[in-house]
This record gives C-alpha cells, sequence and structure tokens, in this order.
C-alpha cells in the first residue's frame, strides 16, 4: 500500500489539476484505498472522459489492470484490451487489443467476443471474416448486448454471411428500440436511430417516409454529439451522416410539398 501511495502522489504532483480535475479529485480521496486493483483502473478511466489520459495515468491505469489479469479478471483483460483498441492515452495498437479480447472471451466475456465481432467484421488486426462475426455478435447478444443485436442487423441490411434481407434487419433495429435500457442508451441510440433513420429516408425494409426519418435522424445526431464528445472519436463520422441524412429528408419533404402559392405572397 505504501508504494501504491508513493505512486499515487507522483501522478498527483505531475497533474494539472484545472485541465484533469476529475482524476486529481478521485487520487486525492482515500476511497481508492479500499477499491480492488480493477475498479480503481475503471474509475480512472471514467475520470475527465473525453480528454486524452497523460501517459504517467495510462501506464499506472495499465499495471492495475495486469494485476486484476493475473487473478483471472476477464473484465480487466477486455477494459485493458478497449485502451488499445481506442488508443485511448496510447498509440492505437488493434494487435494488443485482440490479443487480450481473446483471452478475456476465453474466460467468459460477453464483452470481449462483442468486441472481437468488431475486429473480424471490419478486418482490425485479423482478416475479415463475416463467419467468426456473426458468431462473436451472437454470443453478446444472446447475452443481451444491444450493439451486438444492431452489428447483426447490419449483417442482414448488407448480405453478410446471412442472406441479405432489410425487411429483418428493421425489426432487429426496431427490438434495439424498444428493449432499450437508459442506460444501454448512451451507447445504443445512436447508432440505431442512425440506421432507423436512413431505413425510412430510403424505403430500405420498410415503406419510404421521409419525416420520419428526420425525427430518428436528428435523434441520431443528438445521441451522437454525446458520444463524440464524451470521447468514443470513432462515431464522428456517423455523427455527419446524421446530418446529411437530415438534409436528404428534408428536401424529400420539401418536394412532396403543394406547389400552389398563397396568393398575397404573406407569411404569418
Amino acid at each position: 500500500m505504501d508504494l501504491l501511495r508513493t505512486e499515487v502522489n507522483h501522478l498527483i504532483d505531475e497533474l494539472d489539476d484545472g485541465f484533469y480535475p476529475e482524476t486529481c479529485k478521485y487520487l486525492n480521496l482515500d476511497e481508492w484505498q479500499e477499491a480492488s486493483s480493477y475498479d480503481f483502473a475503471t474509475e480512472l478511466v471514467k475520470c475527465d472522459k473525453g480528454k486524452d489520459k497523460p501517459r504517467a495515468v495510462f501506464d499506472f491505469i495499465v499495471e492495475l489492470y495486469k494485476d486484476a489479469i493475473e487473478d483471472g479478471n476477464a473484465d480487466a483483460m477486455n477494459d485493458l484490451g478497449a485502451l488499445y483498441y481506442d488508443g485511448y492515452g496510447c498509440e492505437q495498437d488493434f494487435s494488443k487489443a485482440v490479443l487480450y479480447y481473446e483471452e478475456a472471451a476465453r474466460n467468459g466475456s460477453r464483452q470481449a467476443a462483442e468486441n472481437l465481432g468488431y475486429c473480424y467484421y471490419y478486418g482490425r488486426n485479423v482478416p475479415v471474416d463475416y463467419k467468426k462475426a456473426f458468431h462473436y455478435f451472437a454470443l453478446g447478444a444472446f447475452d443481451g448486448h444491444l450493439i451486438s443485436l444492431y452489428k447483426i442487423g447490419d449483417m442482414y441490411q448488407k448480405g453478410y454471411y446471412v442472406e441479405q434481407n432489410p425487411k429483418e434487419a428493421f425489426y432487429i433495429y426496431m427490438r434495439c428500440l424498444d428493449t432499450m435500457t437508459e442506460e444501454a442508451e448512451k451507447v445504443v441510440a445512436g447508432p440505431v436511430f442512425l440506421r432507423l433513420g436512413f431505413a425510412f429516408l430510403n424505403g430500405n425494409g420498410v415503406e419510404e417516409d421521409p419525416k420520419r426519418a428526420l425525427y430518428c435522424l436528428q435523434r441520431a445526431e443528438c445521441f451522437l454529439f454525446d458520444m463524440v464528445q464524451n470521447g468514443d472519436v470513432m462515431y464522428k463520422k456517423s455523427l455527419q451522416l446524421a446530418i446529411k441524412g437530415q438534409e436528404e429528408a428534408r428536401a424529400k419533404m420539401n418536394a412532396a410539398l403543394p406547389k400552389k402559392q398563397w396568393l398575397d405572397g404573406k407569411s404569418l
């Protein structure tokens, strides 16, 4: 504990408490002394979300996760992989991410299974393999992970590994919306509303409806903005798509308006 206290004091001395107020506040509290290595690391990851971690803090978090991994903590394996996957405080490293995800999945982590699904779906340090991606997303979906579920929807939408079926994809996206919890909403609502918005915009798996498309895309923009602001920068492109989609929806709505004009040209 004395050694840990010394490391914490070094971190406090190095950090700018004006730029990293949450991290400094937590390190100055006594409660971390009662926390497990995993919980300590997890709290530090949450602090000052959206800002790059200083290298010293990142290295300390890695130390804590590795300590938990030695005790067989599958969540620590997965979460350490996620740090490398996102490049959160370090250089992005998909190879390290996959190694930790695989170790976590072997130890029963469904979140790691979902993360491996992403790696095989996009070919991140592994060959693109839609069969494996579907397998890992299915494991996550069976365990109630809505991100895994909407990714299965994507595979039906595009015909990856399964027969292309936009109606089934639409049903899956709606299922995500219907079963979404308040907690899941923070990471699921934006991507799901984005997919529903384009389904209604293009009549893909459902009847074309630009007004419903606009509603979904506006909801998507709000949720995606929060995600990007909180550090999930990989969703920047999705945010831009939500904004662009709204322009297309408004153009279609405008085209559906009557062409006749009010004769005196005055408006309320």
